[in-house]
């Protein structure tokens, strides 16, 4: 009677400990530390992780032009008022001249989205694919002619939002992301003087969607503003006569 109780007992206490390890490995499961958290939260769910994955398709898409195709793609881009090169809104960011004009573009492309998702995690996303329909549609519309290849009209989207936002909202951070863009970027508006060989219409369209994109969230940014100045405060709760 004893030792089956005792075994009993024994059986119980391991199979309790057994199930509180259990328990114990699936909480460790369920609960990632804060290391891959950060990971995820900064890389795998943020746009960094997307301009990363952007800048390798592009260097591969050049790569796999200039030494496989023999630069075919490259007509491929947006040809104004020419219904063929419509699709060109879409695969001109991909689509670059030479390696030169695909380093060109990387950088700025970078530091900018960069900055552009530093407000939130949707913006960068809003901002760059705004861009890339709305400044390749007026592109397609407006330009004199050829055939406009690269990223620099997102990335002068993103110069235009950036400046544009910090005018619209006068706030500090804003005006603090502005500067360290025009200390960087300040030369780009040389890229809005019309020269041979430079897509310059493609320039000014893309400065002009990313001006328009800030104006339309400074006027939600507002909004925002006037709701929290209209919402009691949690010390305001039991405070009747403040109603």
């Amino acid at each position: 009677m004893i030792d089956a109780q005792g075994a009993v007992q024994v059986k119980g206490t391991v199979h309790t400990w057994s199930a509180s390890l259990a328990v114990s490995v699936d909480y460790m499961q369920e609960q990632p530390s804060p290391q891959s958290k950060w990971f995820r939260n900064r890389f795998l769910h943020a746009p960094m992780a997307y301009i990363f994955l952007w800048v390798l398709a592009i260097w591969f898409i050049e790569i796999v032009d200039s030494f496989v195709l023999d630069d075919r793609l490259q007509a491929n881009g947006i040809r104004p008022r020419d219904t063929s090169g419509l699709t060109g809104i879409v695969w001109s960011p991909f689509l670059y001249s030479n390696f030169g004009h695909v380093f060109s573009n990387t950088a700025p492309f970078v530091a900018m989205g960069f900055l552009v998702s530093l407000r939130d995690k949707n913006r960068w996303f809003v901002v760059t694919f705004t861009a890339m329909l709305g400044g390749g549609l007026l592109t397609w519309l407006f330009a004199a002619g050829g055939n406009h290849i690269g990223l620099s009209g997102i990335v002068f989207s993103y110069f235009g939002y950036l400046l544009g936002y910090a005018f619209f909202t006068r706030s500090v951070r804003s005006m603090a992301i502005a500067a360290v863009t025009g200390f960087l970027y300040g030369t780009m508006l040389l890229g809005l003087v019309p020269r041979p060989g430079i897509s310059w219409e493609g320039h000014l369209s893309g400065v002009a969607v990313g001006v328009i994109i800030a104006a339309i969230y400074k006027d939600e940014r507002e909004t925002s503003k006037a709701r929290q100045r209209t919402e009691p405060q949690a010390w305001e709760a039991d405070e009747p006569w403040l109603e």
